[in-house]
């Protein structure tokens, strides 16, 4: 028998009803109301079960309504096969203001008809921006539940990344580091997850398959712990890297050196029919953040879209994957991104840019107290050459977790403006990257599994935090 569990005050009032551990009533109406800003605050800035509460209630409200966390595999594995083309999937990097900002997005995805988009948090973010993999997952399920949004949403752990020098002092215990933050991603709901490993790349060696070695290797490894994780059901999507952002272009003979040694691995560490990899994160040209020029403002980039062409091609044709993966895209010029679907590129990412955006529209008084934070608390970090434009424009995303409260406070005023701001931005890209109607590719191609969750306070909760891998969360 169920566990009789009390139902417990939320904000949302009698508008849901909570039976044992389970959502079985939902006036949805109010679910776009200021109601779900209050419980998403509360999954955010709340405390001990108050908070645990919030969060899984709105895992269980979004199961209930078709609001959830889902892999993008089985879309990619359609474009590997050529099914589906045309688009690019922006993958998008929710940093500062997170709520308002994916409410932008959804907004966006609702008037378009999309559906093929990531929500995406990188190892370095979920320590500086202070969003853990939980958090994540209930502020971006409620943002879609606010704005009415119904679908998969896809939450990604974007670079999970192998610190290089670290790797070199404990090569185990820092593979172990990132495969404990895929246990607390995997936990929460990321079933899309970017592993690199390109980091160990050591081009040293005298061929391209012993440069590539440790990358390969090391990315088997971590990608087969994420398998183990995976809830019944589900097959999470795993992205590899064969070249660091901001390095020399990638070759289609680097992309098959990595994967040609990653499949081989794979058959020999994995049993049979396990599932690899569904994209390759190349390098053509871009920066993370763009090069910041002394006034402030961003270099122009050189991109090379004949290189991501035949990256993404060789991916598809040689070895089934959706296609290349580009990062650091979002300071790129706007005549830029309509270049990305011809070439069809699977999926670029986005992340630089909403910061801009979000530092141009906070009030002044507080960007001032957000610079006399990092004129103190950054300054190590400071060159002898930067301007104060350049310190405060490479450093101010170490302020975002440090002044996430007043960010997610800013005046009505201010919201308005900056989310009019947010859907302009995002429409532009969705109709540049073409993903407007690619609900119905989705609604094809991927599959959402039901996962419930045991409401906090109870025994089977304890048991899913504790071990993922062993509980069976589906219906």
């Amino acid at each position: 028998m169920l566990e009789q569990v009390k139902t417990r005050p939320s904000p949302l009032g009698d508008a849901i009803h909570v039976e044992n551990d389970r959502v079985t009533g939902v006036r949805e109406a109010d679910l776009t109301s200021a109601k779900m800003d209050a419980l998403v605050r509360e999954a955010v800035f709340g405390t001990g079960d108050a908070r645990d509460y919030a969060r899984w209630l709105i895992w269980e409200i979004g199961e209930a309504v078709g609001v959830r966390p889902a892999s993008i595999n089985g879309l990619y594995m359609a474009r590997g096969k050529g099914a589906v083309h045309g688009f690019t999937v922006p993958a998008i990097n929710v940093r500062g203001a997170a709520y308002d900002t994916a409410r932008a997005i959804f907004r966006t995805a609702i008037k378009l008809n999309a559906g093929a988009f990531l929500l995406e948090i990188a190892r370095s973010e979920i320590g500086y921006t202070d969003q853990r993999p939980s958090e994540y997952v209930a502020v971006m399920l409620g943002a879609a539940l606010r704005e009415g949004f119904r679908g998969p949403v896809f939450i990604q752990g974007d670079h999970f990344q192998v610190n290089a020098k670290k790797f070199a002092v404990d090569p185990n215990g820092e593979v172990a580091a990132v495969k404990q933050l895929a246990l607390e991603a995997v936990t929460a709901g990321f079933y899309n997850i970017d592993v690199d490993t390109s980091t160990l790349v050591d081009l040293s060696k005298p061929d391209l398959a012993s440069q590539q070695r440790l990358n390969f290797e090391t990315c088997v490894d971590i990608a087969q712990y994420i398998r183990e994780l995976q809830p019944k059901g589900v097959s999470i999507s795993i992205g590899g890297e064969i070249g660091e952002v901001g390095s020399h272009n990638s070759t289609v003979e680097e992309l098959r050196a990595f994967m040609d040694g990653f499949n081989r691995t794979l058959a020999e560490r994995c049993p049979p029919g396990t599932d690899g990899l569904s994209k390759i994160s190349v390098q053509s040209g871009t920066s993370h953040g763009g090069v910041v020029l002394p006034d402030g403002s961003i270099a122009d980039v050189a991109l090379d879209f004949d290189t991501l062409t035949r990256l993404s091609k060789d991916a598809r044709d040689r070895y089934g994957l959706a296609g290349a993966v580009q990062h650091g895209a979002s300071t790129l010029p706007d005549s830029a991104f309509h270049n990305f679907p011809t070439t069809e590129t699977a999926e670029i990412h986005l992340a630089t840019n909403f910061q801009n955006m979000l530092f141009d529209h906070v009030p002044a008084a507080l960007r001032q107290d957000i610079y006399e934070w990092l004129g103190e608390n950054a300054k190590d970090e400071r060159k002898a050459t930067d301007t104060d434009e350049q310190f405060f424009y490479k450093t101010r995303k170490k302020a975002l977790g440090p002044f996430k409260r007043r960010l997610w406070d800013l005046p009505d005023d201010v919201k308005a403006t900056m989310a009019r701001a947010y859907d302009e931005k995002f429409e532009f890209l969705f109709t540049q990257l073409a993903v407007g109607d690619t609900a119905s590719d989705v609604r094809e191609h991927v599959k959402v599994v039901r996962l419930h969750r045991p409401m906090p306070g109870t025994a089977g909760y304890a048991n899913v935090a504790a071990a993922p891998d062993d509980t069976d969360l589906s219906d």
